[in-house]
């Protein structure tokens, strides 16, 4: 089956080239007359040095459009998100308008495969997720999904990371909570690189640190960044604004506060450590003005995260979007709708690294292993998608179709075994049967196929990718680390 990934987007542009230039110009505006909350004394220090106006009264950073397109600038506008096979092949080259889709985080809930409740997720489905994501090939990557709710935070960080390095060869990203866990969860990392260089070289982790919307960097994670950006580790520093809620109700006003949040946090970055691997990142969707519920399945959060690939190409840095989650909280006909129709605007439109677009129900409280395995399915038709219509001497096929003449057939010809695997999807889960053969099988619907595809992988035998040897080395280096 052809796996497709690194795929050209930009065919869907929700934006023309005015509205990018008058977003841009608004969100310069913004940062020099309006400002962003820095609330860390030592990033307060480090704009101020390079030529912003700080209110040290109110912790306000205003930075002039010079400046801020300086540091913008200092940004790389390609980085290699590695996974770690030799051969380069899990590698997801971000940036421009390739385009790449796999899971998100954090989840605290988990829906068994089979089941349509939950329970509190722990360290062990960390495990079960990603060997799930290592096996279903249209996951490009494995963001770590779950929160283990039975592990201290101290112990989170490390124990998150070292399981799913253990269970996947997959890029894997996740979020981080404390600046010794960044510490700690990037020493693991090298040690199983072989050496800091190494992994420096074929970076095989990235981080999460968050912008907290509207216009505001806080002591926390502006911690966290500055970490990840002195350890010269990929970063990730998206913002959420909610429509009507942390932002404008409109969706270019939402765009305006997004693209301000997430370029102050790649301006910290660059400061810290100019040319740190730093990734433009939305979360942004729209409340639910009757309830002020955040929602992850409108057709809205597609439109947002589309129109945001549209700024960070513009801006010459990658991009971590966010597609493809549901409000469901059963795999439903919803749960389909609502995950492919984001999923397909935000990858059409260029999206680099297109997170949460497998595996979320219920608002991003809860990851399902069945819909991991029915999104891997989505994925496959998404990227069928964005590969688009190839149009040359080969595929335009005339001289077949004047051998073929009136009348005639294509079924066996070798123009047709030649591209049949690879010019179709070619579906594995999704029933293709006549109705007397679906019968025969069972009269199983989708999420009950998606379920025992998820049984059969967890039911084979765990291998650990990080070697016994090893295992113990870091699980005596590093507290707290439950290694299996």
């Amino acid at each position: 089956m052809k796996v497709r990934k690194g795929l050209p987007g930009g065919h869907y542009t929700p934006l023309t080239e005015e509205d990018v230039r008058k977003i841009h110009d608004t969100v310069l505006t913004v940062l020099e007359d309006v400002g962003i909350e820095v609330r860390l004394t030592e990033a307060c220090d480090m704009f101020r040095n390079a030529g912003a106006m700080v209110d040290e009264e109110r912790c306000i950073v205003k930075i002039p459009p010079g400046l801020a397109e300086d540091l913008i600038s200092k940004a790389p506008d390609v980085i290699t998100l590695c996974g770690r096979e030799e051969n380069g092949s899990l590698d997801c080259v971000i940036g421009g308008k390739n385009v790449y889709m796999g899971t998100g985080g954090t989840a605290l809930n988990v829906q068994d495969p089979g089941s349509r409740g939950s329970r509190k997720a722990t360290l062990n489905d960390i495990k079960g997720m990603a060997r799930l994501v290592d096996a279903l090939d249209n996951i490009h990557f494995y963001m770590i999904n779950v929160y283990p709710n039975e592990l201290q935070g101290d112990v989170v960080d490390v124990n998150r990371f070292g399981t799913a390095l253990n269970y996947t060869k997959k890029h894997i990203m996740g979020g981080v909570y404390t600046v010794d866990g960044v510490r700690n969860v990037i020493k693991m990392a090298e040690r199983i690189a072989g050496s800091p260089e190494k992994l420096r070289e074929r970076p095989f982790i990235s981080l999460v640190t968050c912008v907290v919307s509207p216009l505001r960097l806080d002591e926390h994670y502006s911690r966290l960044t500055i970490e990840a950006a002195r350890n010269r580790i990929p970063v990730v520093v998206p913002a959420e604004p909610l429509c009507g809620a942390t932002s404008p109700v409109t969706i270019a006003g939402n765009l305006v506060v997004l693209t301000a949040d997430t370029l102050a946090g790649v301006m910290l970055a660059q400061l810290t450590n100019p040319g740190t691997p730093t990734i433009f990142g939305s979360v942004a969707s729209v409340a639910d003005l009757r309830t002020l519920k955040y929602l992850s399945g409108s057709v809205e959060m597609g439109l947002i995260n589309a129109g945001a690939a549209q700024m960070a190409q513009f801006y010459h840095i990658p991009y971590y979007a966010t597609a493809g989650m549901s409000d469901s909280k059963v795999n439903d006909a919803q749960a389909g709708y609502e995950s492919a129709i984001t999923n397909l605007m935000v990858a059409l439109a260029g999206g680099n690294f297109i997170h949460d677009a497998a595996g979320f129900l219920e608002f991003c409280m809860t990851a399902s292993y069945d819909k991991l395995v029915i999104d891997n399915e989505i994925l496959g038709m998404v990227m069928r998608a964005v590969e688009g219509i190839t149009v040359n001497d080969d595929t335009i096929a005339y001289e077949l179709i004047k051998k073929a003449g009136p009348g005639g057939h294509y079924v066996s010809a070798r123009h047709t075994r030649h591209h049949m695997r690879t010019e179709q999807y070619l579906c594995r889960l999704s029933d293709k049967d006549d109705r007397p053969q679906w019968e025969a099988a069972g009269c199983k619907d989708t999420k009950t196929r998606a379920a025992e595809t998820a049984k059969s992988i967890l039911d084979g035998e765990p291998v650990s990718l990080i070697p016994e040897k090893l295992r113990n080395t870091l699980r005596n280096e590093i507290p707290g680390l439950l290694l299996e």
